[in-house]
């Protein structure tokens, strides 16, 4: 079968460069040709974005809800549902039943746009200056500029649900998607389009490092996904915001038998074959950690190891040579740990030159190790013992944080750490997320501000 070809999205439709890098597969086999765009293509199309004039809100709410639909139900670009949602999980590994669960995520949040964009907005500020209260002054909702930029994550879909939020709130977009999994951006964007947001208003640029880095510098504001090594490179920059590592992580006191709330904290640790960054990388238990150790290494060492593609699949696939890698990173540092799951080898081969990443789990002993903070693109969980004078040290830096106690006490000192984004309290898996709640604050706060406006 020939490769598909994923033609760039500017301002005069699809492009297809005499550049083109292969995407493959996690077998290695060529899936698709993506149109890579030279740095002066970047600068041009962004300089149309900017100079688009801007729909109406109930435009673009249309718009972005008919989009959802295209999205699910329509050939898009020459290619059905179908066979994207099959390519997504052979090129990204992700096992397709999350691929599909994570295109059913990003129309809904499409379709809630909206909704969600404008639950950021602050109680004392209206959305238009014309409206009455600004005849006694008002603040006014405002955007902080006119064009965004987006560096697309590639682990996984379900990131694309929420620069949605940008075009409700009228800003245009250009969208760099990852080289490893194109064809969500690609298929999302054209969508867009097809519903009414047009060419000029949100493009999909595939572009080297160059061209990365001209995207962000044209754009008023972006965003960008990566591990410590992009948090650190834009940690100074307040045009950027950066979605980094998870780190997410589950609390269990004293006061609760962990016993009865296992299959939440193993379907945190393994639900999106655990390439997200919401699935639990660690667990702390006030008590000897082992026994629970135990029993996740034996639910997790029950899941098979299958092909992306099939419907039963579960766990993350990925070529022999990046597996060997992460495998690797992983022996390095699980040294002088307890390894309950893993310790003998995370990889099974499937014949196909592609590999399974099997679920690892390791018991530290105690609460300050650093590997609480090693996060894997796959089920890896670091479990160790916690006790109330560890406080609240141990657990910063998550993303999400569900603590299982009766303690509102410490519940109060978690939700007041700056550096935890999200508290779930009680039986709440880590992964829980719909459209409406701030994922890591709400992307709003990002883009918006307030300005006073008084009127006679």
């Amino acid at each position: 079968m020939e490769p598909v070809a994923l033609d760039a999205l500017g301002p005069s439709g699809p492009y297809r460069a005499r550049n083109r890098r292969v995407v493959p597969d996690v077998s290695g086999t060529a899936v698709a040709e993506l149109s890579m765009v030279p740095r002066l293509y970047v600068d041009r199309a962004l300089a149309a974005l900017r100079r688009a004039p801007v729909l109406p809100v109930a435009e673009r709410t249309a718009a972005l809800a008919d989009a959802a639909r295209i999205f699910l139900a329509d050939t898009v670009e020459g290619l059905s549902f179908e066979t994207y949602e099959r390519s997504v999980s052979r090129v990204s590994g992700v096992p397709i039943s999350i691929v599909r669960r994570a295109a059913a995520e990003i129309a809904e949040a499409a379709e809630q746009a909206h909704r969600s964009a404008y639950g950021a907005r602050p109680c004392g500020a209206v959305t238009d200056w014309r409206d009455p209260a600004t005849r006694d002054g008002s603040g006014v909702w405002t955007r902080r500029g006119d064009v965004f930029a987006v560096h697309a994550a590639g682990n996984h879909p379900a990131p694309h649900a929420l620069w949605l939020e940008a075009l409700a709130l009228g800003y245009h977009v250009a969208v760099r998607p990852s080289r490893r999994e194109p064809f969500t951006p690609h298929r999302l964007v054209a969508a867009l389009r097809a519903a009414g947001f047009g060419p000029e208003r949100v493009a999909l640029l595939p572009t080297d490092h160059d061209g990365a880095d001209a995207i962000l510098a044209g754009a008023d504001l972006g965003l960008v996904y990566g591990g410590d090594d992009v948090v650190r490179k834009y940690a100074g920059d307040a045009r950027v915001l950066v979605q980094g590592p998870g780190r997410s992580k589950i609390l269990i006191t004293a006061d609760t038998d962990w016993r009865e709330r296992l299959d939440t904290i193993v379907d945190s640790i393994s639900f999106h074959g655990g390439v997200a960054c919401l699935n639990t990388t660690a667990v702390l238990v006030e008590g000897d950690p082992g026994p629970l150790a135990a029993a996740i290494a034996e639910r997790l060492a029950a899941l098979p190891s299958l092909p992306p593609d099939d419907d039963r699949a579960v766990l993350p696939v990925q070529g022999a040579e990046s597996a060997r890698t992460v495998e690797r990173y992983l022996r390095a540092q699980a040294r002088e740990s307890k390894a309950w799951l893993g310790g003998e080898g995370i990889l099974e081969e499937l014949g196909d030159g592609s590999t399974v990443l099997r679920p690892a789990v390791h018991q530290l002993d105690s609460a300050d190790d650093r590997r609480l903070g090693v996060e894997l693109p796959f089920p890896c969980v670091w479990v160790a013992p916690w006790s109330p004078e560890d406080g609240v040290a141990p657990l910063r830096g998550s993303l999400v944080l569900t603590v299982m106690t009766r303690d509102d006490e410490l519940v109060d000192r978690l939700l007041d750490e700056p550096t935890i984004s999200n508290v779930y309290h009680g039986d709440h898996p880590t992964y829980w997320l719909e459209p409406g709640v701030p994922h890591d604050g709400f992307l709003g706060e990002f883009l918006m501000r307030s300005k006073t406006v008084l009127r006679g």
